[in-house]
């Protein structure tokens, strides 16, 4: 059996709270899951707030290999005809090959939150998905409370799908919005589903879309897989409103590396891994090193019996390998542990790096060092790179920091403060001394250091920072806690990220904004050697 998976990470994951993404960071997470094979994007509701419409404008020039992407909105409002009514033509503008709408399955929610009558709900759904299905090539209808209205009322809670089939929805996703349904309440309910499609000659697929306020989501999702669902509806790393959403990261390696079946995503599963990691990255939050399949400890190991039994034979004390998921084994007593991580990466930059090369243990040693300081490399590749090329000696050296000074004045409590830096440094032993004002320190350093350079590389001028996130990593500390620092820059061909970490802000922006000088001006070498 084919699963198709669908996330929903753009817009039921944002629901979190301070779960939060910028138009630039929904792109690249679009990107992401798309080279992971997920099958269905949905980006969000269109017309709901200015991101949102910017982000779906954005996305019309973005060409996506396998993913499709999908618009999400609501049944049309009673009041309006289906061709007159905002939502609907917000989700037709969007312009995507997908569409999903909701609507009402529970017959308290008819009453109470749309007040309408019952015979009402079941026409807007009917017309609403009727008006949507020329427009689009996916039509999906998300069955929302279902569980809870099938057991308040089935024959209504039926009656929805039915006439959802009739307005021409290709896949019912059985909604448990409130996430209380429990994994035995879950079979006698899809065998119910799966007999009244088959009494109406419908060959609409059942999808299963839960939430985890039971802590259940994954096993009920799984569940509903093995019953016959073959789209299953949940977020990155379980993000969601109040306690979250199903947990693809679960969900996805125990479908395709346990129960067998087919999907495209399990041609591209060992992204799983750097995909959960960039998640958290861009929303800024911590990564769950618990977590299972991607956390950082999910394949770690720690001492005495353990550690003997897993270098004779993984399987003792593991359950798949972690390769799979591009995770790694990480045996704590070992300087061995992310030799096949590095290796991996060595490839992708072209560099030439084999296992028993003297600069691997420089590498791996490099890297536990400056983790244990708090540096985190899922999301800054670039400064990745240049740590290699640095161990393996054949980093170029662009420019020597000799020393930099940043000043911040508040001369009156009504107006603006005034930033100040000057920096000093070396080219091929020709010294550069400038000074530049700036919106906060950080701007001012960054534009000091490029008056410094560009009589040197006149094509800095085309290089800008996209993104800019702190996050601090003790919070015993207080206001001097030790932050991470990831700046995000890109020229007119890629974008590329760089982290730095240290006690003071200002030294951790330095570490970032040198580590993304030094990227631009090393790939415009290369590219010109």
């Amino acid at each position: 059996m084919t699963i198709e998976f669908y996330d929903t990470t753009l817009r039921d994951g944002t629901q979190a709270e301070n779960f939060n993404l910028s138009v630039d960071d929904k792109i690249k997470i679009t990107r992401q899951l798309d080279k992971l094979g997920i099958d269905f994007i949905e980006g969000g509701w269109p017309g709901s707030n200015p991101l949102a419409v910017e982000y779906f404008e954005r996305m019309k020039g973005v060409e996506l290999g396998h993913a499709q992407l999908s618009a999400f909105g609501a049944t049309r409002h009673f009041q309006n005809p289906a061709d007159q009514d905002p939502n609907l033509q917000a989700l037709v503008a969007a312009k995507t090959p997908a569409i999903t709408i909701f609507g009402k399955s529970w017959d308290i929610h008819v009453h109470d939150a749309l007040r309408i009558e019952l015979e009402d709900n079941l026409l807007i759904i009917e017309d609403s998905l009727a008006y949507l299905r020329p427009h689009v090539r996916h039509l999906i209808y998300d069955a929302e409370h279902f569980f809870d209205g099938f057991k308040n009322n089935r024959e209504y809670c039926l009656a929805t799908l039915e006439r959802a089939i009739k307005g021409g929805a290709e896949t019912l996703a059985l909604c448990d919005t409130n996430g209380g349904t429990l994994p035995h309440e879950i079979p006698p309910i899809i065998e119910r589903v799966k007999q009244f499609l088959a009494e109406q000659g419908s060959s609409a697929r059942i999808g299963i879309h839960p939430h985890n306020d039971s802590e259940t989501a994954v096993a009920n999702a799984l569940l509903g897989i093995s019953l016959g669902c073959t789209q299953v509806q949940g977020t990155m790393n379980g993000y969601g409103e109040r306690c979250g959403n199903a947990n693809l990261t679960s969900i996805i390696p125990a479908v395709v590396c346990k129960m067998g079946h087919e999907a495209e995503v399990g041609k591209h599963i060992d992204k799983l891994y750097s995909t959960s990691r960039l998640i958290n990255e861009l929303a800024n939050l911590p990564h769950n090193r618990y977590q299972p399949y991607v956390g950082e400890s999910a394949f770690a190991h720690k001492g005495g019996i353990h550690v003997s039994a897993v270098q004779r034979n993984p399987i003792t004390y593991e359950h798949i390998e972690p390769e799979k998921v591009g995770n790694i084994r990480r045996i704590l007593i070992s300087d061995q542990a992310g030799k096949s991580n590095v290796l991996h990466k060595a490839v992708k930059y072209g560099l030439n790096l084999k296992a028993d090369d003297p600069a691997m243990t420089q590498i791996i040693q490099d890297l536990k060092e400056l983790e244990n300081q708090g540096f985190q490399y899922e999301g800054a590749e670039a400064s990745f790179e240049l740590l290699m090329r640095r161990a393996m000696g054949i980093k170029p050296r662009f420019f020597t920091l000799e020393g930099f000074r940043v000043m911040n004045n508040k001369y009156r409590m009504d107006a603006e403060s005034l930033t100040e830096a000057t920096i000093r440094l070396t080219v091929d032993s020709e010294e550069a001394h400038t000074a530049s004002l700036g919106n906060g320190p950080v701007n001012a350093l960054d534009k000091a250091m490029r008056k410094a350079l560009l009589r040197f590389y006149p094509r800095l001028e085309e290089m800008e920072l996209a993104d800019y996130k702190v996050r601090v990593l003790t919070g015993e500390h207080g206001t001097g806690a030790k932050v991470r620092v990831l700046i995000d820059s890109q020229d007119a061909e890629s974008q590329w990220s760089t982290v730095g970490v240290a006690f003071n802000i200002i030294e951790a922006s330095w570490q970032a904004l040198e580590d993304a000088v030094n990227y631009k001006l090393m790939k415009d070498a290369l590219k010109n050697a």
